[in-house]
């Protein structure tokens, strides 16, 4: 982080080098498989099935911004606000995957890149690179609003519990 960064409040999630400072999803240490640190990058690890990663801190309003990139027919997700207290629905999910991929090509907008995963669709425009190119996102909360962004481009609205956020979710999965 730069100096200002720092001054601002903002913390590294990722060191480059480690899993320090995330668990995994119901567990006390990092998981077992799954994930992999290489090359100063977090990776999945294809076709190991392993826990999904959660901080150890907590945050409330925040800003998490981070680059990343799928392999042809990938499909992925951020979560945030988890809980493990609501094991069937821990988070909202901002949605990454390979939606050129004719494996996924009937997705409805809910479920494509910078969706609110299986809730709110993202900009029909988002600039969105293809797979094996690198993205980067940012999830904005402050209050009860939340932004999703794609490359630089604010690309969602929502306000929680809004009629909209109610709406969406009696919908989904």
């Amino acid at each position: 982080l730069a100096a200002a960064e720092k001054s601002a409040g903002w913390k590294l999630l990722f060191d480059g080098q480690s899993l320090g400072g995330w668990r995994g999803y119901t567990l006390k240490g990092p998981p077992e498989a799954g994930w992999k640190v290489e090359d100063g990058l977090l990776k999945t690890v294809a076709k190991v099935k392993g826990k999904e990663l959660i901080t150890e801190q907590k945050f409330g309003d925040f800003e998490l911004s981070w680059e990343w990139r799928l392999a042809k027919g990938a499909n992925n997700g951020v979560k945030y606000f988890v809980t493990e207290q609501r094991p069937r629905a821990p988070g909202h999910e901002y949605q990454m995957i390979d939606e050129t991929d004719a494996k996924w090509a009937t997705l409805h907008a809910n479920a494509k890149t910078a969706s609110f995963y299986e809730v709110l669709a993202p900009a029909a425009d988002k600039p969105l690179r293809p797979a094996g190119e690198w993205n980067s996102s940012r999830i904005v909360v402050r209050g009860k609003v939340v932004e999703h962004w794609l490359n630089d481009r604010k690309v969602l609205t929502y306000e929680l519990g809004s009629p909209e956020v109610k709406a969406g979710l009696a919908k989904s999965k």
